[in-house]
């Protein structure tokens, strides 16, 4: 496929690939258009795998190029058969999309991989971001490989590892007095007075074309097919459009066979406007203030959130939430079953998948994948307080058979 420009999402007005964002005639968001190659399924999937490990096997449905020598390999990551969470849970055929094994330990690789290639094609000198957390790793990390100077803007009160792994890389970051909505308005502000690349507004359209890779990955590793379902953290809600977008791009081009995906949205009941709009059947989501554990999901004003809620009931999945005490048990329950300790994202997917399993909402027998985007040790915080302290023993042998034995059921 090749880069048609741009068109809104609203009212189709087209517009030249530029790093720009918003359409002027209607605000709606500005999405890449591209036009359909001359290659069929087979082709297409002999190319993805001659490709490199990583989000660029699927060079043909970006809308930039690899650069080489920026490149930090994100995507690839594992689609593990979940057993043991599955029996837990009930159900047969659960898979867990793991990536936390990405460069700097989140999704937020891929979409920043794409907006880096894309501020190199449009000449600017300096990249930055509104984020969480993750979304500030990765560009700082990213920056760092390509030699341009970063600026990241992050919300006071960020789990204090998100800070530090971000800082390593030598950017600039920039504590914004206010939630990440205030963030975000203020890098609006910004990337309308000063020309940089700031990866998640101006660069929008590009940089998140990068989370499709998260269904062609899924699908590659299927073996050429949909799952029945798919189960997504939503913060900002552009990642699950773009997941959904993925696997529809993949069935136009014959990758892989037509096949609807429910699609299902995850939130923190302390950020959970779209799955308060769900719940009451409206179609307008109403900002909240955040006020949850997961903080990489704390966005009251969720840009996507309308189509998510579109994409919700036409594919017939759903919108949940869980309270942070689910948010809490559910990291602890999938670390215990499945050996992946995940940040409070992926408390929220699995909390919110064991919600609808107990409640019937998901048949046994679906293939469900369930989306893992971020690690645990940039938000210890969160688990802290509820995990077991260590067994403090003597260096003898009769201490160990007094006080260790016992525990370990022997």
């Amino acid at each position: 496929m090749a880069v048609d420009g741009l068109a809104c999402r609203e009212c189709g007005q087209r517009y030249a690939a530029e790093p720009i964002f918003v359409c002027e005639r209607c605000f709606g968001p500005l999405e890449v258009q591209y036009t359909q190659g001359d290659l069929d399924g087979r082709e297409h999937r002999d190319r993805i795998v001659r490709g490199p490990a990583s989000i660029w096997r699927y060079q043909d449905f970006l809308p930039v190029s690899r650069v080489p020598e920026w490149d930090l390999a994100p995507g690839y990551t594992p689609l593990v058969r979940a057993d043991r969470l599955g029996r837990a849970l009930g159900l047969r055929n659960l898979y867990l999309k793991n990536d936390t094994r990405n460069p700097t330990w989140s999704f937020k690789d891929r979409v920043v991989a794409v907006a880096l290639a894309a501020a190199r094609q449009f000449e600017f000198a300096v990249l930055s971001c509104a984020s969480t957390g993750n979304l500030a790793n990765a560009v700082a990390a990213h920056a760092a490989k390509a030699g341009l100077r970063a600026v990241v803007f992050i919300p006071k009160g960020l789990e204090r590892a998100k800070v530090v792994t971000t800082a390593v890389y030598r950017p600039t970051v920039v504590e914004v007095e206010g939630t990440y909505d205030d963030v975000n308005r203020l890098c609006l502000e910004i990337g309308e007075e000063h020309r940089w690349a700031i990866a998640n507004v101006n660069l929008r359209p590009y940089y998140s074309e990068g989370a499709k890779t998260l269904a062609f990955e899924v699908a590659e590793q299927l073996g050429w097919r949909a799952p029945d379902r798919v189960v997504v953290p939503v913060g900002s809600g552009n990642m699950f459009v773009k997941i959904h977008k993925g696997f529809e791009e993949f069935q136009r081009a014959g990758v892989i066979p037509r096949h609807t995906v429910r699609m299902t949205a995850a939130q923190a009941e302390g950020c959970g406007p779209i799955a308060a709009a769900y719940r009451e059947n409206a179609d307008r989501v109403l900002p909240v203030k955040p006020n949850t554990v997961a903080k990489s999901l704390a966005i009251g004003s969720p840009a996507d959130g309308g189509y998510v809620l579109d994409l919700a009931r036409r594919t017939g999945g759903a919108v949940e939430s869980v309270t942070d005490g689910e948010v809490v048990d559910a990291i602890r329950l999938l670390g215990e079953t499945e050996g992946l300790f995940t940040e409070p994202a992926g408390g929220v997917t699995i909390g919110v998948l064991r919600k609808l399993a107990a409640a019937g909402a998901i048949d046994p027998d679906e293939v469900v994948v369930a989306y893992i985007t971020g690690i645990g040790l940039k938000a210890i915080e969160a688990v802290e307080h509820v995990v077991d302290a260590a067994v403090t023993i003597k260096p003898t042998l009769a201490s160990f058979e007094e006080r260790v034995l016992a525990l370990a059921g022997t």
